[in-house]
């Protein structure tokens, strides 16, 4: 029979089995290291799960649980047991084959909740659709949370109606895209160095023919887009796309990027330094209305 110290044990540590199974055979109360155990355990379960999360986000098609505990180094039974209280959850969705795992629209429906809460989509989008229609290109707005920089609204002034955008609610790619660029230009080397190799150059097969793959190439780039203010690029994020994006600055912090782009046959050098010029127009107007909006700012590294 149990005793009363063992009865309190179960219901403390219900949910680490191993800490429970050694407690209940010493028929005393854990000790304050198995406490901390349980809570690293909890720390440990939790950045896991949002790794699933992270990868599952870059895999539309789904992936299946062999695949993701292979990638993540993950126990597959720890992956199975994280899978199945997202999916618990609401977050993650198995696929009606029972092999792959696939996110569900919450964690959107989180994000554009807490945009439609800031203000933010209802004062920029004026001004992305007024760039759109002024260049007839694809408008983009990003703002920068922590260590990066999320795409949150579009316009696209050369189509009419709903389009896909699979990179919306993504971060950038900060070494190969204007947007990365954008922001990277207004910090120190440094600090533009420090967040391009925490993040990665990933594998060049995936991006244009022009992506810099070392630190001196995507200086040579940020040197060059602090010279003329803005961000250009050709071939460097897709082949046979370019594009031109302008940092918007309030007080002495980027909050964020106005970008635009396009097929490089249209969106021509001599072009995108022509709209560099609406794109600062809108990135002064996008500044002003920051504090309003209550756009983010928390600088990156913990740097002001």
């Amino acid at each position: 029979m149990l005793s009363p110290n063992s009865r309190y044990v179960e219901t403390f540590v219900s949910g680490d089995e191993q800490v429970l199974l050694f407690a209940l055979q010493r028929r005393t109360v854990p000790h304050r290291n198995s406490i901390s155990y349980c809570e690293n355990r909890q720390k440990v379960s939790l950045k896991n799960g949002l790794k699933i999360l992270d990868l599952l986000a870059s895999q539309g098609e789904g992936v299946g649980l062999v695949a993701i505990a292979d990638a993540l180094s993950l126990p597959r039974s720890t992956c199975h047991r994280l899978l199945a209280e997202l999916v618990e959850s609401g977050y993650v969705r198995q696929l009606v084959d029972h092999s792959r795992y696939i996110l569900t629209m919450r964690m959107t429906s989180n994000g554009l909740e807490f945009l439609s809460l800031t203000g933010i989509a209802d004062i920029a989008q004026p001004i992305i659709e007024r760039v759109a229609a002024q260049t007839g290109e694809l408008a983009r707005l990003s703002l920068v949370d922590g260590e990066a920089i999320i795409w949150v609204g579009k316009a696209d002034g050369h189509r009419i109606g709903f389009r896909y955008d699979p990179d919306m609610g993504q971060a950038a790619r900060l070494s190969c895209t204007s947007t990365g660029h954008a922001w990277l230009m207004t910090m120190t080397d440094e600090q533009a160095i420090a967040l391009v190799l925490k993040q990665g150059f990933g594998p060049p097969n995936e991006f244009g023919p022009n992506a810099p793959t070392t630190l001196k190439a995507l200086l040579g780039f940020l040197h060059a887009a602090r010279v003329r203010g803005y961000a250009m690029i050709d071939e460097v994020f897709a082949p046979r796309m370019s594009a031109v994006a302008v940092p918007v600055v309030s007080g002495s912090r980027c909050v964020g990027v106005i970008s635009l782009a396009g097929p490089r046959v249209r969106l021509t050098a001599e072009k995108m330094h022509e709209y560099s010029v609406l794109l600062r127009e809108a990135a002064n107007e996008l500044a002003q209305l920051s504090n309003m909006a209550g756009f983010p700012s928390r600088p990156p590294l913990g740097k002001g």
